[in-house]
């Protein structure tokens, strides 16, 4: 038989301190968000990161990419 018992004590500590940094920063949110609240969270991390890396013309392709498969 292999030697499970180390291993779950390990197992047990680092959930214990998964927790407790879950804990201490406040612990998961529940609940839903809007998704304008969500998309307004979001698009400025986005636009700063596509101007940043010149990504435009990839965002520009997928978003045409996307339409057409929707057939807009």
């Amino acid at each position: 038989m292999a030697d499970t018992a180390g291993r779950t004590v390990i197992g047990t500590r680092r959930r214990r301190s998964v927790s407790a940094a879950v804990d201490a920063f406040g612990g998961p949110q529940t609940g839903t968000r809007h998704p304008l609240v969500a998309a307004a969270m979001v698009l400025p991390m986005a636009i700063l990161l596509t101007i940043t890396f010149g990504g435009w013309d990839a965002v520009v392709t997928q978003a045409s990419s996307v339409a057409g498969m929707l057939g807009r």
